[in-house]
């Protein structure tokens, strides 16, 4: 017995000798379990040794020790708080970081301590079960930085374990990591970056919405077994002050855990991006916004929704409210055009070697024949290559003239932006249902689950494609004037769809022109989640294309302001103003890219 007492203590005058070493400070404190260091700025506590049963627990200590110490030596305190990120969960994430930018560096110095790391971690990750959704998030974030600055390996099982996260971080870090690697010596600059970064994410909006749930689950469980709960609280309480760990490096097998409700079908999206340029690129994916389901969602062609002569029927209705708004907004798309053409070729290259004798270098020629540099030519301004999708609110609230004049604008702008040689995308969104429709009944059926997120079927409708000549698509700008088809509107989703498209098109300038009478609305969706989710999601929506895309959003609001979801967006009171609004911005953003370009 004393034998082992005294292994025991040789063990930690051991870890404690390893600690100040590393650390580079002989005034460090080493404790163990439930010791409280007297002094907070130089004391590091790790698990009690008095409860481990086996080497991996003593391995377990040796890896804490070994990350704690490197904590300690390589990361300054007052910078590490200067730039901390709001939010529980941020926090996390931002402590990760850090705790593996001092890995980073501790281990370029002691090969030995990478060993230790990764072999406790590994051990860890396997034995995790990772139901909670804030675990996800941050287990999937520590192994996904640990990849790449540590170069860990992970198995296959791992890989299985943290994939439903793993694109979407890839898409959010991926143009950055090699400047977070670069500035891994830079605590300042390294700190900056991640947590600006991490606040990208808005993850806590996340773990608010875990918490509501919460809040339901605990009142009825509270109602149910009470004594039960109180004792799994006592037993948790007593079991994190045994195992507590020093704040500066996290120790995630003991973090409490705000959220009792698993979320295995957290939408992700999994595309292409090339136009994630800005501020190191991240997917549209929303880890706080999921669907129910999209078994019942449907992206259609207008034309297979109705028959060929009853689109000729509506296009004829369509031409009959046209002829009243014809000579005023065909004089506006012309005013358009006229701008594009006569800028095409007004620019010029001068000093060049060849082309045409530049009349103002005259004097130049007389004094020195021999100069050579003083002829010009012309240049064309490449707006051509461009895109500009229109995306229109198809909701209930649109019908009447609203949605006439929409489709008529729509129609007209095709024209003209088509004659400029500019290619044209006009897209719709509405729901299948009104108030729910199949993806409420399989809800109802599956016992009603808390907050299910979305619960109506999406109908996303393609009026125009890109590259269908005006001519073979006129006829389906009629279908907005079709009775029944206007429902509801899930706008986040809709913008996700156009930006998705738009996305996979070669263009180099995209514009993104949306249509709509106001917020976000899904009776079905929003009487069983919380009252803001499909508003939230939308603003969420919007930021990532405005701030990390290189999309041109434009918002055009008719009979309500929507500058609270857009930056750039007009609000128009009579639809009879739409015409004017759409074509003078879009002349204003062609004649402002030829302006950048001519500068």
């Amino acid at each position: 017995m004393e034998n082992k007492k005294e292994k025991l203590e040789d063990f930690k005058a051991a870890i404690s000798s390893t600690v100040k070493s590393i650390s580079n400070s002989d005034k460090i404190v080493v404790s163990f379990g439930n010791q409280i260091s007297k002094s907070e700025k130089n004391s590091i506590n790790l698990p009690s040794p008095h409860k481990m049963n086996n080497r991996i627990n003593y391995d377990e200590i040796r890896a804490i020790a070994d990350s704690k110490s490197l904590n300690f030596r390589f990361s300054n305190l007052k910078t590490f708080k200067k730039f901390e990120p709001k939010g529980n969960i941020s926090k996390k994430l931002y402590e990760i970081a850090e705790k593996i930018r001092c890995e980073k560096i501790g281990v370029q110095y002691f090969k030995g301590i990478k060993k230790n790391i990764e072999k406790f971690y590994k051990s860890r990750i396997s034995e995790l079960d990772l139901k909670k959704s804030e675990d996800k998030i941050i287990e999937s974030f520590e192994n996904y930085l640990r990849v790449k600055f540590l170069s860990f390996e992970n198995e296959s099982k791992t890989d299985k374990k943290f994939k439903s996260f793993k694109t979407d971080l890839n898409n959010h870090f991926k143009n950055k990591i090699n400047e977070l690697k670069d500035l891994t010596l830079n605590q300042e600059k390294f700190n900056h970056l991640i947590s600006q970064l991490i606040s990208d994410m808005s993850l806590d909006e996340h773990v608010r919405d875990d918490e509501k749930e919460d809040e339901v689950k605990d009142d009825n469980n509270n109602q149910s077994k009470p004594q039960d709960n109180e004792q799994k609280s006592k037993e948790k309480d007593k079991e994190n002050e045994e195992m507590s760990i020093d704040a500066g490096i996290p120790d995630l097998e003991n973090e409490a855990k705000e959220s009792d409700n698993p979320e295995e079908d957290v939408e992700i999206e999994d595309s292409s991006r090339p136009d994630l340029k800005r501020k190191g690129g991240n997917a549209l994916s929303d880890i706080h916004y999921k669907t129910y389901t999209e078994e019942f969602d449907e992206i259609i062609k207008a034309e297979d929704l109705e028959s060929a002569e009853e689109l000729s029927r509506l296009r004829k209705n369509l031409d009959q409210q046209l002829l009243q708004l014809k000579n005023f907004i065909s004089k506006l798309a012309n005013k358009l055009q006229r701008k594009l053409l006569a800028k095409q070729n007004r620019s010029w290259n001068f000093d060049l070697e060849e082309g045409l004798l530049d009349t103002s270098k005259l004097p130049r020629i007389i004094m020195d024949p021999f100069n050579s540099l003083s002829f010009k030519k012309e240049k064309e301004i490449d707006f051509k290559d461009t895109l500009v999708t229109i995306l229109i609110d198809n909701s209930g609230s649109m019908r009447g003239k609203p949605i006439s004049v929409a489709a008529i604008c729509a129609d007209i702008l095709a024209r003209t932006l088509e004659r400029c040689m500019v290619k044209v995308e006009i897209l719709g969104f509405t729901t299948k249902h009104w108030k729910g429709g199949s993806s409420r009944e399989k809800w109802m059926k599956n016992d009603k689950p808390n907050l299910p997120g979305r619960l109506n079927d999406l109908r996303h409708i393609i009026y125009k494609s890109a590259d269908t000549p005006w001519r073979q698509a006129k006829n389906n700008m009629g279908l907005m004037l079709k009775e029944g088809l206007l429902k509801e509107n899930i706008d986040g989703e809709a913008l996700k769809w156009a930006f998705n498209k738009m996305n996979k098109r070669k263009e180099e300038r995209k514009i993104l022109m949306v249509i709509s009478d106001g917020a976000p609305v899904d009776d079905s969706t929003l009487s069983t989640n919380t009252t803001d989710y499909l508003e939230r999601n939308l603003k969420k929506t919007v930021k990532l294309i405005e701030n990390k895309s290189n999309i041109e959003l434009l918002a055009i609001g008719i009979g309500h302001d929507v500058t609270r979801y857009y930056n750039k967006a007009i609000k128009i009171t009579d639809v009879q103003d739409l015409g004017d609004v759409m074509i003078n911005q879009l002349t204003d953003l062609f004649v402002d890219k030829i302006k950048n370009t001519l500068h």
